[in-house]
């Protein structure tokens, strides 16, 4: 897939807002949730293992990165959005780790001095509803420094936009079609496997689907 094809397909749509019949947080409940992450660490670093658009576009500030595999664990698109890269209408769907195989990515550090701050800013991108506090989880990530124990976020039957695994064909379709007011489905897939190649990381599939969502999008020309 190329920049060129991603502009075909690259648009906003208006954002829909937030979806009826959802429990969302409240200010209060970031912050606790924010406070019991931290308490968590034990006054350790704080790390996050980040295998998607973390890497590329965190809203947060990390002070290191390093390369990190973490295994049990695989990038999938089993996140079904019918908002930020999606609409009702027309849903995209979003990476989370899934259970099995190894996940190569990068374990971020928030700084030591403003973990809160830091924190309660991912939180509120990653997480906005009460259903997906169960999405949380503390990993071991390799690395060069050794066994990291890191923060992610992870997929399964709890969390509410949950589809389990998809046909890749499905999953090509839907990339190459769907956008939302964050942008296309298309650009997130393209942005996330170069940066991974940025850091040496070549996932094989990702770049099967690439070449899968680059000639959906040719279909639509």
């Amino acid at each position: 897939m190329t920049a060129d094809l991603v502009a075909r397909v690259e648009r906003k749509e208006p954002d829909p807002g937030p979806l009826p019949g959802r429990s969302y947080l409240t200010e209060a409940d970031y912050d606790a949730l924010t406070a019991e992450l931290i308490t968590a660490c034990r006054g350790e670093p704080l790390w996050v293992f980040a295998y998607g658009s973390l890497i590329w576009k965190p809203e947060c500030d990390f002070m290191e990165h390093r390369r990190a595999t973490a295994h049990g664990w695989h990038r999938s698109f089993c996140l079904e959005l019918k908002r930020w890269r999606g609409t009702p209408d027309c849903p995209g769907l979003m990476m989370a780790l899934d259970h099995g195989g190894a996940c190569h990515g990068v374990i971020c550090r928030l700084p030591d001095a403003d973990q809160f701050a830091q924190l309660s800013k991912l939180l509120h991108r990653e997480v906005d509803q009460r259903e997906d506090i169960g999405t949380l989880r503390w990993i071991t990530a390799k690395a060069d420094i050794g066994k990291v124990r890191a923060l992610t976020f992870y997929a399964g039957p709890r969390a509410s936009y949950y589809t389990g695994k998809l046909p890749d064909a499905e999953v090509a379709k839907i990339l190459a079609r769907a956008a939302g007011h964050w942008g296309s489905c298309a650009n997130y897939l393209y942005q996330t496997v170069t940066k991974l190649e940025e850091y040496g990381i070549h996932d094989t599939h990702l770049w099967k689907l690439q070449h899968m969502v680059a000639e959906e999008i040719r279909k639509l020309a």
